[in-house]
């Protein structure tokens, strides 16, 4: 998941939109993504903390997509691994070729993203560790505390 590469692609239906090219067209994602979808058996699965059984991530998503500039969202119950299994949050958003869509699908389409990937890096997920630094490094007004791990030799030879 990146948020510069989805900006991207969604900059350039804005300004194929506002150049009269296309049509308005909707983004939109219903689950299946690294934000949107709280299931211990498939898209938080590699959340190792104990909190992939917790259905935070898809509220959260929920809520900060809908102050960002989503057109609509949505929370759902399903997804593929069964009723009761799984909490999904999507959302939707219109692009229309104005210079307010293109400020809103910045600002949300990076929280989107990277909201999922820091959960990911609270939980020492090490990919997501890595990929939240390089965005904080790319978006430095984006401030995301990442865990310290613990030397494992230490944390094995302590005594109690």
């Amino acid at each position: 998941a990146d948020s510069e590469g989805r900006i991207e692609i969604a900059r350039a239906f804005n300004k194929a939109i506002a150049a009269g090219e296309i049509g308005p067209v909707v983004l939109g994602r219903d689950h299946h993504d690294v934000s949107g979808t709280d299931s211990p058996y498939r898209e938080t699965s590699n959340i190792y903390d104990g909190s992939s059984f917790t259905a935070d991530m898809a509220i959260q998503n929920v809520i900060g997509d809908s102050f960002r500039g989503a057109t609509w969202v949505s929370i759902h119950n399903g997804g593929g691994v069964g009723w009761g299994e799984v909490i999904n949050g999507g959302f939707g958003m219109l692009l229309d070729g104005s210079d307010e869509a293109e400020r809103k699908l910045e600002n949300m389409l990076l929280y989107d993203v990277n909201n999922g990937i820091a959960r990911r890096s609270w939980a020492r997920n090490k990919e997501a560790i890595f990929a939240i630094e390089r965005e904080m490094q790319r978006t430095p007004n984006l401030k995301v505390t990442v865990p310290k791990l613990v030397d494992k030799n230490v944390l094995n030879n302590l005594d109690f």
